[in-house]
Formats: C-alpha cells, structure tokens, sequence
C-alpha cells in the first residue's frame, strides 16, 4: 500500500504545482503580449462606456446592422452554445425561424445570399463580429430607413473592417458595436 500512496502524493502534488502555479502564471505572462495587456477593453462614445469590445450585443432594429444570433441572450456571465448538431430538429427550426426573420426585414436579400453568421450562433454566443459579407447584405434596409446612400454605407463598412492579425491570423471581420456608433456618428 506504501508502494501506491507514496507516488499518488507526489503526483498530486506535482499536478497542484504544475496546473495551480505555473500554468496561470505562464498564461498571465503571455497575456502580457495582448492589447491592454489581456483586460477587457471598453468601447465609449461620448465619453459613457457603451460596451466591451470583445462581447457582442443584441442589435435587432432595421436602422442598425444586425449582430450575430446568441445561444445565451448575450450574457457574458454563461457563455456558451446551444449544444445542439447541425440535423437536430430544434436547431434547425430556430435557424429557419431566424432566416425568415431575416428576410422580412431584408426583402432584397436572397436566401442563398445569407451568410451563416446571421443566423447561427456563435459557439461562445458572444461573438461581438460578423463578416464583411453579413454587413454588406444588410445595407439595402439601412440605407432605405437611414436616407444614407448605399456607397456612404459600403465605405463605413469599408472603414469599420479589421482585417487579420499579421495578415494571416484569423479572419477579415467587423466588430458590430463599431460598426454601429460610426453609423450613427455618420449624420
């Protein structure tokens, strides 16, 4: 028994050092290398904290572009998916739900012409970005409800678009938040 309790100690001990102490701290030191050193970064206008610049919100109004659906309500406190395949029926009827929502406010938009993020969750529910593409579908209905002209509006995405980290990490996208004050800031 001596033989089995003696290396379960050390190895307990071993894992507490390794994953309580070493680990954290090596992820701390990294993030040390991120923009504002790994803390949240909040986005103002006119000077009242207006949102976090890594955690989407709910836009849903014709005047605004749409954000990307959320499997938790955008709570950032629970993020996370809806756990549900791509043929669960339940998915698949809340996807179709969110299409012909989609294309009652968008009536110039195909349904083939819908990219994928506007109508699916994020696996975080979070995800505070969409696709140049999912802004661009959307400016027929804001240019209409906004009296802007859809050239203004393509340049506004044009300005708003991040593209990838060294030209090779990650995706070209827009935070919709951004998008959304430099839209409103546009009159």
């Amino acid at each position: 028994m001596k033989s089995q309790i003696l290396p379960a100690i050390k190895l307990t001990f071993l894992c507490l050092v390794l994953l309580a102490i070493i680990y954290p701290l090596s992820i701390l030191g990294i993030a040390q290398f991120a923009p504002n050193n790994g803390k949240v970064q909040f986005i103002e206008n006119n000077g009242k904290i207006v949102g976090a610049e890594n955690i989407g919100q709910k836009f849903d109004k014709d005047n605004y572009f749409y954000s990307r659906p959320s499997a938790v309500n955008y709570n950032a406190a629970g993020s996370g998916g809806s756990n549900k395949g791509p043929s669960n029926p339940d998915y698949l009827a809340v996807v179709q739900a969110r299409i012909d929502t989609f294309l009652v406010h968008n009536p110039t938009v195909e349904k083939t012409d819908i990219p994928s993020e506007l109508v699916t969750a994020s696996g975080s529910g979070l995800d505070p970005h969409i696709s140049p593409a999912a802004a661009l579908v959307q400016v027929d209905r804001i240019a209409e409800i906004r009296d802007i002209t859809k050239e203004n509006l393509v340049k506004l995405i044009g300005t708003q678009t991040e593209k990838p980290l060294l030209g090779l990490f990650g995706t070209t996208k827009i935070n919709v938040l951004k998008l959304n004050l430099a839209l409103d800031n546009l009159k």
